[in-house]
């Protein structure tokens, strides 16, 4: 006790260079918590870019390419699903909800996606998070368009603003359906996924501005329809995303879906697929982890840097000691001590700026990056992370606390020349 009491006002006689110690190690501990919280956060919420759909229905390409294409709007598929095929699918016993999906139209370099507006009810996000209106409302006419938020800065569209829609994904089209605006009414909250890139349209735009027949000539095929003047009778879809009443009926439709006759379609689980694709980006997360580990050993260096500086100066102090009866023992204790001491405050204030930083930067992470940040206690994980710099950082201070050891009275008290 009377060591710890001596470490303490030893620490406190030198605040200035022991506060520089101990920021440094705060910053390294806090953004170590910080990277693999996001990491870990990220991982999450990149496996819920989608979330609460059973399967994704498609043309037979690969299973990630899929998943690319309609979910991340990345590429594009050859072929698509008949509309033929796509009623029969989801007319079966089981299919909770369904949402069809067209893609192959852009805007200003923004996907454009024909749909339902059981796409507004049931697609969900992240952990289950539905779709919210940050303006307006869906669309209620053929000639309507909701956007996607980032679409909404981006471009710096208003609700009632005209907009034109081009054939072809990217930024360069040849083809401008002039002919058929579209009025925003709706604008989505963020939500970190591709929905905020995209303009969600009814799926019968889709055929109209194609120089398709108006959906109203088919209402009386589908009277049982209420929102047949927005669905439409298209021929072919690029996609469908389906749920069901049970993981036994996706398992059963699945398996009936690869082998369906008609066409050469595939269905897949989406939190599978998503699982497989971020196994190939593998490489970011073990960055990620390199990066936290370089930081925390550059951190315990310059502790180690900043002590055997300190140790040189207080040579005198240390002589003084051994001098009034301090053993070597008790040099090599009262040094560890200090160090320990100064690692532990580290990580105490490392720990509330970590909290700090998570709390202030989650909704940011949230709507630009889609990453949901869990702001909870911290886990036994993070803890042992804790754990293993407070070791780090003792074993550190034991190469200044042994030189210390060795110093002897002759070498504290002589004068250098």
């Amino acid at each position: 006790m009377i060591l710890a009491k001596l470490a303490y006002k030893s620490l406190l006689n030198r605040r200035a260079s022991v506060l520089l110690t101990l920021f440094t190690i705060a910053i390294s501990v806090m953004l170590l918590l910080s990277i693999e919280r996001v990491r870990i956060d990220a991982k999450s919420s990149f496996s819920n870019t989608i979330s609460g759909t059973d399967l994704i229905v498609g043309a037979r390409t690969g299973d990630i390419q899929l998943l690319l294409s309609s979910v991340f709007r990345i590429g594009h598929t050859n072929n698509g699903v008949s509309w033929k095929s796509y009623q029969y699918i989801t007319s079966q016993r089981g299919v909770k909800w369904s949402i069809p999906i067209s893609l192959g139209d852009s805007h200003k370099g923004q996907a454009v996606l024909g749909t339902t507006l059981d796409y507004f009810s049931h697609y969900r996000f992240a952990k289950k998070q539905n779709l919210i209106f940050n303006k307006g409302h869906p669309f209620a006419a053929i000639n309507e368009v909701v956007l996607g938020s980032e679409v909404a800065n981006k471009l710096g569209y208003k609700l009632n603003d005209s907009i034109v829609i081009s054939h072809g994904m990217g930024n360069t089209s040849f083809h401008h359906h002039d002919d058929n605006p579209f009025k925003v009414v709706g604008i989505l909250n963020p939500t970190g996924t591709p929905v905020d890139k995209t303009l969600h349209i009814p799926l019968a735009a889709i055929d109209l501005i194609h120089g398709g027949k108006a959906s109203h000539e088919h209402e009386h095929e589908h009277e049982h329809d209420e929102h047949n003047n927005l669905v439409g009778h298209p021929k072919q879809i690029t996609a469908f995303l389906m749920g069901f009443n049970s993981p036994l009926y996706t398992l059963q439709i699945r398996r009936n879906i690869n082998q369906y006759k008609p066409e050469a379609l595939l269905g897949i689980m989406p939190t599978v697929t998503l699982k497989e694709l971020w196994e190939m980006l593998a490489i970011v997360e073990k960055i990620l982890l390199l990066f936290s580990a370089v930081v925390v050993l550059v951190s315990l260096l310059g502790m180690l840097t900043t002590l055997l500086a300190n140790l040189s100066q207080r040579r005198r102090e240390l002589a003084i000691l051994r001098s009034v009866g301090a053993r070597p023992w008790h040099l090599f204790t009262l040094i560890s001590i200090e160090s320990l001491l100064t690692t532990l405050l580290g990580c105490l204030v490392g720990s509330a700026l970590y909290y700090l930083v998570i709390f202030s930067a989650s909704g940011y992470l949230q709507s630009h990056a889609g990453i949901s940040v869990n702001i909870t206690m911290l886990s036994y994980y993070e803890l042992g992370l804790i754990g293993v710099i407070m070791a780090a950082g003792f074993v550190i201070g034991l190469i200044p606390a042994t030189r210390a050891y060795f110093y002897s009275l002759s070498d504290g008290m002589s004068i250098k020349a």
